[in-house]
């Protein structure tokens, strides 16, 4: 139990406040980065650059043989055919487009080669193709890594504090721990939402860092000399705002080669995709309201990484995304570790970690549709806090 732990504070000699910890029978852990990763194969860490290139070459194979396909669609007689195919292509090509974004997020990460400018180059280029500016993001995305699950350092899905949804402290809330009313949305409102984050949720995380760490004078990843970016990372988000704009200058190029129409039909619209499966597998990684998180007074990196949750979106779909969703936990503890090896790492993490390991298999759908409705706030005090509505 929680009560009979030792819970060794990393940042202060106060007592921990871990009242909720206990009332859900949830153990804050003391394992160590070294106890998981001695558990884990040697080779699970080796980066391989020509077998990360060639999965390069499998997510370019299959975006150019879903665009050559597409360029069929419209010679269809059948209009019902061409309603239909036009979905299937922009389904297909956003679960692989993701794929390509993913091996991007590897980039950042140096897991793709041992070679930083390998890593650089590679991420850059694909990052930008997708409209990710590659080196901000990888500066705010490390800043998440190293605080995975605190509640003031953490850079995104940081939880809405009780005061901040404007609700009365607890213990004048007649309504107390919940559910309340003013959360008590229609069905067609809680869907509008979950529309609005899923679409528009990476572009507005990119542009305003909803959802993220409050910086004063306001954050983006497009101003680099934002609260994000430490002086010596000027020159590279520079740069990362260059290739956005060089891209979307080609695509400005191509709307008038080809028309704005076949712009918006073979890349807009998977693109609008690729942000819905980024943001839809990192908000259920990292919202879940049998998952806390923690403040300085309990946090630590180890026990940060252990507030991830893997969740299965079936072979296929975990194949295309290099497996993000199912290994995340693996990756959140060891960051470098190529793609190609997190499966077989998990198997080992899962033993290492025990009770404190966390996954899901409630259907995607279902534990969306759950955790938007249930994942609306924590608690302004406490050291361990978890999500309430």
């Amino acid at each position: 139990m929680a009560t009979q732990r030792n819970i060794d504070s990393t940042a202060s000699s106060v007592k921990p406040n871990i009242d909720e910890a206990i009332a859900n029978n949830w153990e804050v852990p003391n394992f160590t980065i070294k106890e998981i990763r001695d558990a884990i194969p040697a080779h699970c860490f080796r980066r391989d650059t020509f077998k990360s290139f060639t999965y390069v070459l499998h997510d370019a194979i299959f975006v150019s043989i879903l665009a050559i396909a597409a360029t069929y669609i419209d010679t269809i007689p059948n209009i019902y055919a061409r309603l239909a195919l036009w979905p299937v292509y922009w389904i297909a090509q956003s679960i692989v487009g993701f794929g390509v974004w993913i091996i991007g997020h590897e980039c950042g990460h140096q897991a793709f080669s041992p070679s930083k400018t390998i890593n650089n180059s590679v991420g850059f280029v694909l990052h930008t193709i997708l409209l990710t500016p590659y080196y901000s993001w990888r500066y705010s995305h490390s800043k998440h890594h190293k605080s995975n699950g605190h509640m003031v350092k953490d850079q995104v899905h940081i939880p809405s504090l009780r005061s901040e949804v404007g609700l009365p402290p607890r213990e004048q809330d007649s309504q107390a721990d919940g559910p309340h009313d003013l959360f008590d949305e229609s069905p067609l409102m809680t869907l509008y939402g979950l529309f609005e984050m899923l679409v528009f949720g990476w572009p507005a995380y990119l542009i305003k860092h909803t959802t993220g760490q409050v910086y004063p004078g306001g954050a983006s990843h497009f101003i680099p000399t934002c609260g994000i970016f430490e002086p010596g990372q000027y020159w590279d988000v520079v740069t990362s705002v260059a290739g956005i704009a060089g891209m979307i200058g080609l695509l400005a190029y191509c709307g008038q080669v080809f028309g704005s129409l076949a712009v918006i039909k073979y890349y807009v619209i998977p693109y609008l995709g690729v942000n819905f499966w980024l943001v839809l597998i990192t908000y259920l990684q990292h919202t879940d309201a049998k998952v806390p998180h923690y403040r300085e007074n309990v946090w630590n990196f180890q026990r940060g990484a252990a507030l991830t949750v893997d969740r299965s979106f079936g072979f296929l779909i975990n194949h295309f995304h290099h497996h993000i969703a199912d290994t995340h936990v693996a990756h959140h503890f060891f960051s470098t570790m190529p793609h190609y090896h997190a499966e077989e790492a998990t198997v080992h993490i899962k033993k290492a970690l025990g009770k404190h390991y966390q996954s899901d298999d409630t259907p995607i759908a279902i534990a969306l549709w759950n955790n938007w409705k249930s994942c609306r706030f924590v608690e302004d005090e406490g050291d361990v806090v978890f999500y309430k509505n």
